[in-house]
């Protein structure tokens, strides 16, 4: 797991120090305020590589440093680097270091990264990649590294443990039973022939009582599907790696999410973190399952006051921390001391983590705050009733019968108004 972060003239971040909690850490931030470039920076200190482009110092800044601290079954040890503008890298010494568990990194265009403690080792191996990263593509259709054909992708495995009656396959059903919208299971249904002249059957989804090929499903199911198999597909290949090497297997998972809301109805956003959590407790190999000493850690960037609204249950002060990003004059700064239940998801909007002033329309926020700027002025200022009247107008166009900000209005605007339909 990573215990902690500091950042110094990296990026927008000239001085940022994080302590991680030991299960969720959930960022949020307006668009750019530097949330996946520190989810990126977490995958880095956990592995020691990139997932896509390095970070850059920042700009007319000499001495650039990322320091972590990353905990493993027995240590935990220190990670330092200085950047390199000789070497354009990030230069790490070459001493063992503390092994974080399984680490996946779930990105927002549909890739993902993975790095197996068993197959990616800390030393420099060219027969050894330092990571195993998919693209869109690659999830699906598989990938090769070096001229080697490391994974065979979705739909190939899904058929093969499918007709094989592997034990991929039965925790493949049950890490998507677990990821699925509520009330609406995704089941596997039997592989079937799509194209003529095509030399391989794909899988199906038994939806509703129809078979709907995979790769015909929605952009929401796909990337469940998606999360699903690599999940899968990196615990088992993980274990095989540990037996061949004649190694004891490591149960452990760190898991990178940015934004999990993407392509889910509200119904799943509000289900899909515990979901996560859950699945992970499905994942067996040969009977053994994550080690429940050792419990996952989530770092997950989002947007969705639901999925805010979703970790209520089962959010611990002292397991996890809410952390939020905003650029203050050019610089990134965090805030982790935000956490408190809202109760509903307009109150996670105008909460301090999304900042909100109204859980409305832009417009209808308008016409209520120069209403109660009515409602504040003097009785002189209220003479006016030409202002109140177009006020009352735009509110009528702009607001709901139910909503909570009538009574308030008909009562300041009395007599003139007798109801909020109707002028005197």
């Amino acid at each position: 797991m990573l215990k902690s972060l500091a950042i110094r003239n990296v990026g927008l971040a000239s001085d940022l120090e994080l302590h991680l909690a030991r299960r969720f850490n959930i960022i949020g931030g307006n668009n750019g305020a530097g949330k996946s470039f520190l989810l990126d920076l977490c995958w880095w200190a956990l592995t020691r590589t990139w997932a896509d482009e390095q970070a850059l110092p920042s700009s007319g800044q000499s001495k650039a440093s990322i320091n972590a601290e990353v905990a493993g079954k027995t240590a935990t040890k220190e990670i330092h680097s200085v950047y390199s503008r000789e070497n354009q890298s990030w230069p790490v010494d070459n001493s063992r270091p503390a092994m974080p568990g399984i680490v996946v990194y779930i990105r927002v265009d549909g890739s993902f990264s993975v790095w197996d403690p068993a197959r990616n080792y800390w030393r420099k191996d060219p027969l050894r990649p330092s990571a195993y990263h998919f693209n869109k593509s690659d999830v699906w259709n598989g990938l090769d590294v070096g001229g080697i054909r490391v994974c065979e992708g979705l739909e190939r495995d899904w058929v093969n443990w499918q007709e094989a009656n592997k034990n991929q396959f039965d925790s493949l059903k049950s890490v998507l039973n677990e990821l699925s919208a509520p009330g609406e299971p995704l089941k596997p249904g039997p592989p079937r022939r799509l194209h003529l002249g095509e030399g391989k059957d794909r899988p199906t989804l038994n939806i509703n009582g129809s078979e709907i090929p995979v790769s015909l499903a929605s952009a929401g199911v796909r990337r469940i599907l998606a999360i699903a198999y690599i999940l899968v597909w990196t615990w088992y290949e993980h274990h095989i790696a540990s037996q061949l090497l004649g190694k004891q297997p490591d149960n452990r998972f760190v898991v990178l999410f940015d934004e999990p809301e993407t392509h889910l109805h509200p119904r799943w956003q509000r289900a899909i973190i515990p979901a996560l959590f859950s699945a992970l407790g499905e994942l067996q190999w040969e009977g053994a399952k994550v080690d429940k000493n050792w419990t996952p850690q989530f770092f997950v960037s989002t947007h969705s006051p639901l999925v805010m609204a979703s970790l209520e249950p089962i959010f611990s002060p002292g397991l996890d921390q809410l952390l939020h990003l905003e650029v203050h004059k050019g610089q990134i700064r965090v805030a982790n001391d935000l956490y408190a239940k809202q109760g509903d998801v307009a109150n996670w909007l105008v909460s301090e983590f999304f900042g909100l002033d109204q859980a409305r329309s832009q417009e209808a926020e308008g016409a209520i705050e120069q209403a109660e700027e009515w409602m504040r002025a003097s009785l002189q200022e209220k003479e006016d009733l030409d202002d109140k009247q177009k006020i009352h107008e735009r509110l009528l166009q702009l607001l709901p019968e139910h909503d909570p900000f009538w009574p308030r209005w008909v009562m300041s605007a009395q007599p003139q108004l007798v109801s909020h339909g109707k002028a005197e």
